[in-house]
């Protein structure tokens, strides 16, 4: 099997085996890194090594090992103080550590002497029944990820982006897990692309959907054209889209093409699978945002011209009532001498003279498409 089918693989939710519904090793705890510590793993030849141990432990172990070992950490919204142990045991830098505990960063990826530190945005797209002008389409959550010759460090925020599924398939290969730390960061990026992948498929079915509501003729509620609001917001959570795949693309250009210590020269050539993928994506959200501002000038282009029909058909009656009102207002005057007052047949001929006048009106509106 090639390399690059077990990295795709080890990713994909497909190949999990059915029935697993438990691990044994799943929320480890420790009084010493706090209970922000989801799983501590130790790892030899892509096994487990290690039952139960803590962050501290298994560095003792994975060095002892002269490199043939490495830990697999993974936390979920550490606070400063849960973290402050690792981080010291592990040597990550200060920076990077703060950016890990406060969460709310911009993609990138960081080196340092002896460690790289890369930040994902996990998106996570919202089912609906019905698109509103309030709706969420998309949750995003945070994956931060400390890579080391002999450890990767995982700190998740948010709801989204669990590694838990993730971190039992690439078990289930020990052979593909054995090519160490790089791996599970390819891995891990992989999985957060995937994910923009299904979550621009869902959106382009709502672009579609308020594309289509907005060139037609008249919608469900009797009004023409589209919902504003709903475009708004769908604009809105396009932007929070493009804020988590654009940034991302300069680091996974830079992690597939210069060379990096602790990247595994043999894992570093499949990043560029990873960078196509997130540059496909990105072209389809900035698609989505063009097209959205298109839908947006569509349908106040729409709501103008509409309002300018309403205003024809209103100057139009207001002309032809004017005539009766006109010559209702003139023999409405108190004036002792006006022609036809004493003609029998002055009432019936006046109001021939204003009906005849009004349907000529009227025709002509209507033959000019004012009516």
């Amino acid at each position: 099997m090639s390399m690059i089918r077990d990295l795709r693989a080890a990713v994909r939710p497909s190949l999990r085996k059915a029935g697993r519904s438990s691990y044994p090793y799943e929320n480890t705890r420790t009084e010493a890194a706090g209970t922000a510590v989801v799983d501590c793993a130790v790892y030899r030849d892509g096994r487990r090594v290690a039952a139960r141990t803590t962050p501290d432990e298994a560095l003792r172990r994975v060095r002892a090992s002269g490199g043939r070992e490495f830990v697999w950490i993974g936390l979920h919204e550490p606070t400063e103080r849960e973290f402050s142990g690792i981080a010291t045991e592990y040597g990550l830098h200060p920076l990077a550590v703060e950016d890990a505990v406060q969460a709310h960063q911009r993609p990138k990826l960081e080196r340092y002497d002896d460690s790289v530190f890369t930040v994902f945005k996990t998106i996570h797209y919202v089912e609906h029944a019905e698109l509103t002008a309030t709706s969420e389409v998309v949750e995003t959550g945070e994956v931060m990820c400390f890579t080391g010759r002999d450890y990767i460090i995982t700190v998740r925020h948010g709801g989204q982006g669990s590694l838990r599924a993730l971190r039992h398939r690439m078990e289930d290969d020990a052979e593909l897990l054995a090519k160490g730390p790089s791996v599970v960061l390819h891995a891990i990026a992989d999985q957060t692309v995937d994910g923009y992948l299904a979550v621009a498929d869902a959106v382009q079915d709502d672009i579609d959907e308020v594309e289509i509501e907005v060139f037609s003729n008249s919608t469900g509620n009797g009004r023409r054209g589209g919902d504003a609001g709903r475009i708004y917001q769908l604009k809105r959570e396009v932007l929070e889209f493009k804020r988590a795949v654009s940034p991302l693309l300069r680091p996974m250009q830079l992690v597939s093409e210069r060379p990096m210590q602790v990247i595994d020269p043999e894992i570093q050539k499949y990043f560029r699978d990873v960078a196509d993928h997130l540059t496909r994506v990105n072209e389809q959200v900035l698609g989505f945002d063009d097209l959205l501002n298109s839908i947006l000038q569509a349908n106040l282009a729409q709501a103008t011209v509409a309002q300018n029909e309403d205003m024809r058909k209103i100057t139009s009656w207001a002309a032809i009532f004017a005539v009766p009102t006109m010559i209702a207002g003139i023999y409405g005057m108190n004036f002792t001498y006006m022609p036809e007052l004493g003609w029998k047949y002055g009432y019936p001929t006046v109001m021939a003279v204003t009906v005849t006048i009004c349907v000529a009106i009227y025709r002509g509106f209507k033959r000019n498409g004012w009516l």
